[in-house]
């Protein structure tokens, strides 16, 4: 089954975000709300999100000590969202115990939330990790080896770029998730992201999950621009 589009509720309020959610009045979505939205409204958001039967993919991209992720993720638990995201930077016992934080904080008769961890971000080029990083191997070498890392860890799937999602099947499982941000469609402007595809390209590269942003967030028609990234995403 092909998964939804997730778009992402890259905005400053929760104001802003249900305007542009009226769009939608009778779909059910699947939203992503980062790091400024989270912060500036919190769990209240969440649980409307929630109240309007859309589907939450909370991207924190947690990354500390093991026991500070590890609690931290209790807690997230318990807000009903649908995906998390540690840094797999924060290496395996982080990973680890991230993935044991959600177990035990999932309410009794709720599912547990998926959790992916976020190789090199599509706005990284390979020069600047090198150079920022210090990593001296190729940056698709680097996106592999958190894969497989995070994948060992028992972790769900990976944020990646679309270019790498097939290699990543090969070095895990079909079933490993491979959720893809930079994606535009064709035309648009790539802004901050390095790595980019079109919905169409992300389904032929094994992609599991696309996220876009600008593409449907800043259409003149968001919901048509919706529609049809789900076309291109949906076709074979």
């Amino acid at each position: 089954m092909v998964q939804k589009p997730i778009i992402a509720l890259d905005f400053p309020d929760r104001g802003t975000a249900e305007q542009f959610l009226q769009n939608f009045q009778d779909e059910q979505l699947f939203v992503k709300v980062g790091m400024e939205l989270f912060y500036k409204e919190g769990s209240a958001f969440i649980n409307w999100l929630k109240s309007q039967g859309h589907n939450i993919f909370l991207d924190l991209k947690l990354h500390d000590i093991p026991n500070t992720v590890y609690s931290a993720m209790k807690v997230l638990a318990g807000l009903g969202v649908d995906m998390v995201n540690v840094h797999a930077a924060g290496g395996y016992k982080m990973m680890e115990l991230a993935l044991k934080g959600l177990e035990e904080g999932t309410p009794k008769g709720m599912e547990r939330p998926i959790l992916i961890a976020v190789t090199q971000l599509t706005s990284t080029s390979e020069e600047q990790m090198q150079s920022e990083q210090l990593i001296d191997r190729g940056l698709k070498d680097s996106v592999l080896h958190y894969a497989k890392l995070a994948f060992a860890a028992g972790l769900d799937g990976v944020v990646c770029s679309a270019l790498e999602a097939r290699e990543i099947s090969k070095i895990t499982s079909q079933e490993f998730l491979k959720v893809t941000p930079g994606i535009r469609m064709e035309g648009d402007s790539s802004h901050d992201q390095s790595r980019i595809v079109t919905p169409r390209d992300a389904r032929k590269l094994e992609a599991s999950h696309i996220v876009v942003g600008r593409s449907i967030t800043q259409a003149g028609d968001p919901l048509q621009a919706y529609e049809q990234v789900k076309l291109e995403w949906e076709m074979k």
